[in-house]
């Protein structure tokens, strides 16, 4: 056996486990306390620009989080609904509507230095930290970081709930005063520019009716059906008089909250995105 050839192929297929796409066990960075450096890649998926916006919904139902489906270009039955409870005038609902509103979350390629082997790995921020980003790409001082031949690495510093006061860490940014390569090595680019985890096959695509059951179970947990109403408040009978029954049910079934909440989806049965600009 030619060991060299046997080291090689074992770093190929490293290479390759480590690759990305939804296979990957460790595709997500999340910075830890401390200092460290990151290089920002450019996406496979976007050749414009390497952070990936996506609306995601939190503590839904039974679902701890819920992408929209708004990120492939589908009916989203979250949105419709708030579409509804901003068209009345009542206060609750523009509350909660509002409470209703995705979160976009940002993802973006990373490299992380000194831990180069585990390969591209998605970095997972809010809107601070973007517009930090942004804000440092419009310098013209610093230019395109993630250019892979005069780009810059970029320092992290993050801070736990000690100093935030919050349950949150926190991570400040800045970039490198030296502009370097991604790497020496041309083969390890060409493989970390090809093999990067995609945000979104890495997030499950829930189907418009499971989104719509979790919706439903959030906002009436405790909603059960029964036979009918109760119309009369038990009386209590004079004497001598012959008792009266203490309710009864009226020969209507009942219109349950889940049945009001379909009939909000009923209102227009086209296949036309109402949100499609």
């Amino acid at each position: 056996m030619d060991l060299d050839v046997i080291r090689k192929r074992l770093e190929s297929l490293n290479k390759q486990s480590n690759g990305g796409g939804g296979e990957k066990k460790n595709a997500f960075f999340k910075p830890s306390i401390g200092k460290q450096v990151v290089r920002i890649l450019p996406s496979k998926y976007n050749k414009d620009i390497p952070f990936s916006e996506i609306m995601m919904y939190y503590g839904i139902g039974d679902k701890k989080v819920i992408a929209s489906p708004k990120n492939w270009g589908e009916k989203d039955p979250i949105m419709e609904f708030t579409k509804q409870l901003r068209s009345s005038n009542d206060k609750e609902n523009w509350r909660l509507a509002k409470k209703l509103d995705p979160k976009t979350r940002i993802f973006v390629p990373v490299i992380v230095r000194g831990e180069e082997e585990e390969g591209v790995r998605l970095w997972q921020f809010g809107k601070e930290v973007y517009q930090e980003f942004l804000n440092m790409a419009a310098d013209e001082e610093i230019g395109d970081y993630t250019d892979i031949l005069e780009g810059r690495d970029i320092k992290l510093t993050t801070v736990g709930p000690e100093v935030t006061g919050t349950a949150y860490n926190k991570t400040s940014i800045s970039p490198s005063l030296k502009s370097t390569p991604l790497s020496e090595d041309k083969n390890q680019v060409e493989a970390w520019l090809e093999n990067q985890p995609n945000p979104l096959t890495l997030n499950k695509q829930y189907t418009f009716e499971e989104i719509k059951e979790s919706l439903q179970s959030w906002l009436s947990p405790e909603d059960e059906e029964s036979e009918g109403d109760i119309i009369s408040e038990p009386v209590v009978p004079f004497e001598n008089e012959t008792p009266k029954s203490n309710y009864s049910l009226s020969a209507k079934p009942k219109t349950t909250k889940a049945d009001e909440f379909d009939s909000m989806f009923d209102e227009d049965d086209s296949d036309e995105d109402p949100f499609k600009s």
